[in-house]
């Protein structure tokens, strides 16, 4: 009998001990992470690796400036170890539910902190029409900072310390993803670098709204487009869209660029007016539901956005 009493401690022991091996180990794998775009949803991916569970909230195919959070997504940011967001108007709501929940064991990061920031630049459309889309009480930043690959890089740093903060048991599995992701972001840096170096032009043409003012900066290059990067406008004046076709005409510019999820009308009527290509230019802020299945990431997407440049420059 105490031999048989015996063999089930064992037995029992060796179950405990097993499930506490299996309870680190899903609890090590387990950091959570909320992300409300793609762009730092995927840089999150990259940096976490097999050690974290990443979530976005804007479903794939939505229109970031219309999104509300469900009910669901406020249970996902409270139970979350890192929240990343990026800040400005259109994710004003995201400080009312921050306010509303407990953030104590929370690692927030707000990307338009963590880079200098510009304002939102209206001088793309003609002057009059554009007076009329101004915020006459103040300024907007252009909160898509991470168009630039060097702002990439700063924000990735920011997640991989948030990431070593919450478990600092993978800390060097974190910045291993880290480096080697920062070689690939650089590498594409040099990449657009060679391509605007290369180039028989420096200006581009958006037949669209214009959520790449880090991007033009970075690269040193001049651009005219239809709406600024938060516009929620469809239809442009005709005054503007003449202009843009005039400049097309004028410059012989070859490509005239869309935003992904946007209407092509303006770019194709400026096209058609003046004989250039209409093709889209990435911005990551959020990608189609198909591109998404297809594992579509901030780097492919911008490897694309490198081909249409050279395109669109040449």
């Amino acid at each position: 009998m105490k031999k048989y009493l015996c063999l089930v401690l064992i037995v029992i022991s060796m179950l405990l001990s097993g499930c506490m091996m299996s309870y680190v180990k899903v609890e090590d794998s387990e950091l959570k992470v909320v992300s409300t775009i793609f762009a730092s949803y995927d840089f999150a991916k990259e940096i976490a690796g097999e050690y974290g569970a990443v979530s976005m909230l804007l479903k794939p195919g939505a229109e970031s400036h219309f999104y509300e959070p469900t009910p669901k997504d406020i249970v996902a940011i409270e139970e979350c170890d890192v929240f990343i967001y990026v800040g400005g108007e259109n994710d004003a709501w995201v400080d009312n539910i921050l306010k509303s929940v407990d953030t104590s064991d929370m690692v927030i990061i707000k990307m338009l902190d963590l880079v200098e920031k510009y304002e939102e630049d209206h001088e793309g459309c003609v002057e009059e029409d554009c007076k009329e889309h101004e915020h006459e009480d103040h300024s907007e930043w252009d909160e898509h900072v991470w168009t630039s690959p060097k702002n990439a890089v700063i924000i990735c740093k920011a997640i991989c310390e948030a990431f070593c903060q919450v478990n600092p048991v993978r800390e060097k599995d974190y910045n291993d993803n880290l480096t080697g992701y920062t070689e690939k972001l650089n590498a594409l840096d040099e990449e657009f670098r060679n391509a605007v170096e290369n180039g028989n032009r420096d200006t581009l043409i958006f037949g669209d709204r214009f959520p790449l003012r880090y991007f033009i900066e970075e690269y040193d290059l001049q651009y005219y487009a239809a709406f600024s990067g938060c516009s929620t406008d469809t239809e442009a004046s005709p005054a503007t869209i003449a202009f843009l076709i005039d400049k097309v005409k004028e410059e012989n510019i070859p490509v005239v660029l869309k935003i992904e999820l946007s209407s092509d009308n303006i770019a194709r009527t400026i096209a058609e007016d003046s004989g250039a290509k209409v093709l889209t230019f990435n911005t990551c802020h959020n990608v189609t539901a198909k591109d998404f299945s297809e594992g579509a990431t901030y780097l492919s997407l911008m490897e694309q956005n490198l081909e249409v440049l050279k395109e669109a420059l040449q």
